[in-house]
């Protein structure tokens, strides 16, 4: 009999989760912080989780294993090397965990990601039907290695190297892999592809099963680019047991108030559609729409324990950005309103539109013919990140990341600035963040896939 494994996605973060039943009892591999989709997801299949593991001490998300295991009366399996303080099941390589007579997950130590991370063979009968490999071996790539400090890229991707290769040896070709990371997580080294895999694919597509270690180290380290600020605090949090997630709506807050917040300088973040925003919202707001990975940006971009406010068309979006935040770890939001900026407004100046425009119309400025109510382009700011810029970028532009942003405003010189990203996702957080420090900005709000045939002139 084999065993059932489900998918719990969080795209907003890259990452998914798993349910493993043989239709009676179930694991759980490294739960997000918000368990009540993994209960419900037990609930609809009428299985009860006994054993809830982690491949690893996660970087990018807050864990709800603990809080699963506490829920659920389950056991919670993690490496023992990493001497988490709570009570838990200590695992190392080769220990077995018996779900049930016909469901087990073998723990393979598979170093890389971090020093102690491991992978997890399904087997419900004598053969292996697929491993969860966290952070390690993932579709068409790897985990990065340099998350734990730079000092020790190197070494873990040697290691990383070694683990994948270890997986391979070990596993039928026909075993599936179901990777905690890859699916657009910054703990991926490089893109992964597709949506499903197996040990035999990745022998043919994976520089790990393709590369002799030398040349492996060499490509991954070379691949790597920046990752979110507050990966910084994930792995402690995670190592010293989260809290309970608390999902109750912030307290709403008044026009006034929020005008008071705003003339404050502090986050007052709107959760809308980029195109809704560049249409209406309120000086000062900062854009991160609920369509693109607004916790990655914001978590990055807000100094940890700053004061949060959340504005949304609706409630409900309101609680969508509450959910997603408490999955890294931002746990208050100090308050939030919903509606239109027109009806948050305290008086009609408040409100303000972005003028917006596509790489062709910025082509055609640069030869002349300004498209009709802009601007003319002073500066071209390309606020993707580095890897990005390296591979191709508008010739003439100036590059400043958007996490960088804030901080290197003043390396954007004078007059007007047309802004562009790889979609117009992180063009338009950009966009907001200049025009609320007093910058003209124009939003070219566009796919720079479409750059080059719009007649742009490129460089890398």
């Amino acid at each position: 009999m084999s065993a059932d494994v489900h998918v719990i996605a969080t795209s907003s973060l890259g990452d998914r989760s798993y349910l493993a039943t043989d239709g009676q009892v179930a694991a759980v591999v490294d739960p997000q912080r918000d368990v009540d989709r993994v209960l419900s997801l037990a609930g609809r299949l009428g299985v009860r989780i006994t054993h809830v593991v982690e491949t690893h001490l996660h970087n990018d998300y807050v864990s709800g294993g603990l809080e699963l295991a506490r829920l659920t009366g389950a056991r919670y399996g993690l490496a023992a090397a990493d001497q988490a303080p709570f009570r838990h099941l200590p695992l190392s390589d080769g220990d077995v965990v018996e779900v049930s007579p016909t469901l087990r997950l073998r723990a393979l130590a598979t170093p890389g990601h971090t020093f102690h991370h491991l992978s997890y063979a399904l087997e419900s009968g004598e053969a292996a039907e697929g491993v969860f490999t966290g952070g390690s071996l993932l579709f068409g790539t790897t985990g990065r290695t340099d998350l734990l400090g730079a000092e020790h890229a190197a070494t873990l991707a040697r290691e990383q190297h070694a683990s994948v290769r270890r997986l391979s040896d070990l596993l039928p070709d026909g075993a599936a892999i179901w990777p905690t990371h890859g699916f657009g997580s910054f703990c991926s080294a490089a893109q992964a592809s597709g949506d499903d895999s197996t040990i035999e694919r990745e022998r043919q597509v994976n520089p790990a099963l393709r590369l002799a270690a030398d040349a492996f180290v060499t490509q991954a380290l070379a691949g790597l680019d920046a990752y979110p600020a507050y990966y910084a605090h994930m792995g402690a949090i995670n190592l010293r047991g989260p809290a309970p997630v608390d999902l109750r709506p912030p307290a709403p807050v008044t026009p006034d108030e929020l005008r008071g917040r705003l003339e404050s300088g502090e986050w007052v973040v709107d959760l809308r559609h980029r195109t809704a925003y560049a249409d209406a919202h309120l000086a000062g707001t900062v854009s991160l729409g609920l369509d693109g990975p607004m916790a990655t940006w914001l978590g990055w971009l807000i100094d940890r324990g700053a004061p949060l406010t959340l504005i949304g068309e609706t409630p409900e979006q309101v609680a969508q950005a509450q959910r997603e935040l408490v999955r890294i770890g931002v746990d208050h939001v100090a308050a939030a309103a919903s509606g239109t900026p027109h009806r948050l407004a305290t008086d009609p100046a408040q409100v303000r539109s972005l003028p917006t425009a596509t790489f062709a119309g910025l082509a055609a400025a640069l030869a002349g013919d300004v498209p009709a109510g802009l601007p003319a382009p002073d500066v071209i700011l390309d606020v993707r990140l580095g890897n990005e810029w390296q591979a191709s970028h508008i010739d003439g532009a100036v590059h400043v990341p958007l996490p960088e942003l804030a901080a290197r405003a003043g390396d954007v010189p004078a007059g007007a600035v047309w802004v562009h990203c790889g979609s117009g996702y992180r063009a338009t957080a950009a966009a907001s963040l200049l025009a609320g420090a007093g910058r003209q900005v124009v939003l070219v709000n566009d796919e720079f896939t479409g750059a080059a045939s719009s007649g742009l002139a490129m460089a890398s």
